[in-house]
């Protein structure tokens, strides 16, 4: 088997949502429980680092924020992020330390961890990004499936049953998207990887890979 568990993918020590990551498995089972974390998180967060602004939101005072982002809870913006002009934060989501948001980027119930990159035209919903992520202009994770059924990770010859309608992609630490890429419903991609430019990704892509845009899989050297 893959790979693909929480502890394969990620760097706990890179997000603020270590403590509630910590309690699962496999990724897509945080998914569900975002939100509530958030509020709950938000209520703990140190007043002189982070400001309230509006219901359910907390913004690091050294983050950047466009005034032409929309910003919707919960939601918590970390210290130096970055949101951009036109930025729109659908709720239920965790920007990481030093992370971008760019551009028309759009994001729903997610979890970005330190130093993730999402700056041009991004559509990240019910996704994990791992630290130093990269979303190439206009790649996005799409999270739901044409006939609306749940989605199941195919793990070679596993099948796991996931409950979900709804799972975007997990994207492992320093994962690097091309420019116009897809991930559709329930994709996985390893630590370290590359995706190529204009490439549709179904399933999961182990660690260290490269996929070419002829979905050709092949190891780093």
């Amino acid at each position: 088997m893959i790979p693909i568990k929480i502890t394969d993918l990620y760097d706990l020590n890179e997000t603020i949502a270590k403590d509630y990551l910590s309690g699962f498995e496999y990724p897509w089972e945080a998914l569900s429980g975002i939100s509530d974390y958030i509020k709950e998180l938000g209520k703990t967060l140190d007043d002189e680092i982070y400001y309230r602004r509006g219901e359910d939101i907390w913004i690091a005072r050294s983050a950047e924020i466009a005034p032409t982002a929309a910003l919707n809870g919960p939601l918590i913006i970390d210290e130096k992020a970055t949101v951009r002009h036109c930025a729109f934060i659908r709720g239920s989501a965790i920007i990481g330390k030093n992370s971008v948001v760019g551009n028309s980027t759009e994001l729903k119930n997610v979890i970005l961890f330190n130093n993730v990159e999402a700056p041009h035209y991004n559509y990240v919903g019910d996704s994990i990004l791992g630290f130093h992520a990269h979303m190439g202009a206009g790649s996005i994770t799409s999270n739901i499936k044409a006939d609306r059924k749940n989605i199941i990770i195919k793990n070679e010859e596993q099948m796991i049953e996931t409950g979900l309608r709804k799972i975007g992609a997990m994207l492992g630490d320093y994962a690097e998207i091309g420019c116009n890429a897809v991930m559709n419903p329930g994709s996985i991609i390893g630590k370290h990887s590359n995706i190529y430019p204009v490439t549709m990704i179904r399933g999961i892509v182990p660690a260290d890979s490269i996929v070419k845009n002829t979905g050709e899989v092949i190891k780093k050297i």
